[in-house]
């Protein structure tokens, strides 16, 4: 099982690789450059014009690794790593009509809020549903480190299942504002959930994690600082579809709060930002939300903060992997 699974991250890599220099050329042909947000910090207006919508290449480099090595799965009828990869797809493709939309129109706006979250509400729904249908999901909610379920209603379970999935696709979105953040922190949790689905004997399932780790690897080389691509939306959508549907996949959504303590910490200072301007009438209580802002004005370098996210995601993975081994 580990050879299949070194063979799907070492083959995204290369694939993404290849793939990274097309796709990062047509980009530039297509001058999909980057507008940066006008409240963001000043120097990172140097960044303005680089080509955006590189999550195309460990999204593609990613799905044909898990469509060659899991053809043979697919031919006996297991089909859980392509439902997670086209639910994370499918938020991707969410994520690609923002960032189209914002290169047309030469601003950081794309989709409106409220049309995002519609759209991804209504495509958390239909994939907890197909999950069920499936028998690949059940209502128990799993408790890591204590190795109890607690059974809740089906209803119940699918709306908070729904929030929680939006939620964390939100959250790795706001992680990447900085090069090569996102990209580290989620190669991290893709290592991780790679490991407990092969733990668990679930090869097929592990085949995904396993390929966008290797596809993230390879994203990474374009991506680190200073950056020659940024993912958009295009790829940080997909990633936090993909970082959500294995929480559930695996069915073990409370684990996302170990191994994501990095996107709830990013979206806290956000929502901790706001609520304090509102309640101080101006105040604020970060020097900039979110967290890598703040860090960043701090004196925090953009290496520094890929270094020490990622150090941090990599020992709460540890810990989660040790309160999840009892788990089968």
């Amino acid at each position: 099982m580990e050879m299949i699974l070194l063979l799907a991250a070492l083959v995204s890599f290369v694939l993404t690789v290849v793939l990274g220099r097309f796709v990062l050329a047509e980009l530039r042909k297509l001058k999909a450059g980057q507008e940066i947000r006008k409240d963001g910090p000043t120097w990172h207006a140097g960044k303005a014009g680089t080509p955006t919508m590189g999550g195309i290449m460990f999204i593609l480099g990613t799905g044909i690794t898990v469509l060659v090595l899991g053809w043979g799965r697919m031919l006996e009828g297991e089909f859980d790593h392509l439902y997670v990869y086209l639910f994370a797809l499918i938020f991707g493709l969410i994520g690609f009509v923002d960032d189209y939309r914002k290169v047309r129109q030469h601003q950081n706006e794309g989709l409106t809020a409220k049309q995002k979250f519609i759209l991804q509400l209504a495509a958390a729904v239909v994939f907890l549903v197909l999950m069920r249908y499936e028998g690949l999901l059940t209502n128990d909610l799993y408790i890591p480190f204590f190795q109890v379920s607690v059974t809740i209603n089906w209803i119940v379970y699918l709306i908070f299942a729904a929030f929680v999935i939006v939620g964390c696709v939100n959250a790795v979105n706001l992680t990447d504002g900085v090069d090569g953040l996102a990209t580290g922190v989620t190669f991290v949790v893709m290592v991780f959930f790679a490991v407990t689905a092969a733990l668990w004997q679930l090869t097929t399932l592990a085949l995904l994690p396993a390929a966008l780790a290797g596809g993230l690897a390879a994203f990474f080389v374009y991506n680190h600082h200073p950056a020659k691509v940024f993912m958009g939306d295009t790829g940080s959508l997909f990633l936090g579809g993909a970082v959500a549907a294995l929480g559930f996949a695996t069915d073990m959504p409370l684990i996302l709060i170990p191994v994501g303590i990095i996107y709830i910490a990013e979206t806290m200072s956000d929502i901790i930002q706001v609520a304090y301007f509102k309640a101080t009438h101006g105040k604020r209580f970060f020097k900039m939300a979110p967290l890598h802002h703040h860090l960043e004005l701090s004196g925090w370098s953009e290496a520094k903060l890929v270094a020490v996210f990622s150090g941090i995601t990599l020992v709460c993975c540890v810990l989660a992997y040790l309160g999840v081994q009892g788990r089968y």
